[in-house]
């Protein structure tokens, strides 16, 4: 399993190469403890489970809990991310497909976290055509610190400015992971059912 999160998260540097790449790193946003503390407290209280990882060891051994407690093991996993599902350990007993919206779970990463509402922001690159209601309730999130918004208009300028003149589409924000009703929804996320939604955050900033 550790190959998968290598391949997804990208795997530890060596010195040197922590060394050579410390000009490139100079030029990415600083960490904002504000926001991240944001998100975390109004992603918690909307319903979604947060799980903090600093590094992939970490996240391979939350993504392997999670699926665990939940007996998905042997269980149907929509997962529309092939750096996933290509290098996953042939003989384990995980069962990924790219068709079967039926799933017992669905495995993605995302744009952006949006901090003010505690939001996931997603386009079709994560969830292709389909509606968040189309998707199984059960859904863990692969995300980095980096990938953190203050407001949902900077997350979407900031896909914006990602893809430049290739701008994805069906741009949408799950945030409803209560059971209740009565959720104080946007209108990108107006008509969506509730998930139970898992988040492993790995610290890249």
């Amino acid at each position: 399993m550790k190959k998968i999160f290598r391949s997804f998260f990208g795997s530890k540097k060596s010195n040197q190469e922590k060394d050579s790449s410390e000009e490139e790193y100079k030029y990415l946003p600083k960490k904002d403890e504000l926001v991240e503390d944001k998100f975390t407290l109004n992603f918690s209280s909307n319903g979604g489970k947060f799980l903090y990882a600093t590094d992939s060891v970490e996240c391979e051994d939350y993504f392997n809990k999670i699926i665990e407690e939940n007996d998905w093991a042997e269980k149907s996993i929509l997962c529309f991310n092939d750096t996933f599902t290509n290098h996953y350990i042939p003989n384990n007993k995980l069962k990924f497909n790219k068709s079967n919206l039926n799933s017992n779970l669905f495995i993605t990463d995302c744009e952006f976290l949006v901090a003010k509402d505690g939001s996931i922001l997603v386009s079709a690159k994560q969830i292709q055509s389909y509606k968040s209601n189309d998707l199984p309730n059960n859904i863990i999130v692969m995300a980095r610190t980096s990938q953190l918004s203050e407001t949902l208009s900077k997350g979407l300028e900031g896909i914006r400015i990602k893809y430049s003149n290739n701008l994805p589409s069906n741009i949408t924000s799950i945030k409803n992971f209560n059971k209740g009703d009565g959720e104080d929804l946007n209108f990108l996320t107006y008509g969506s059912s509730a998930k139970n939604l898992y988040l492993i955050l790995l610290e890249d900033l």
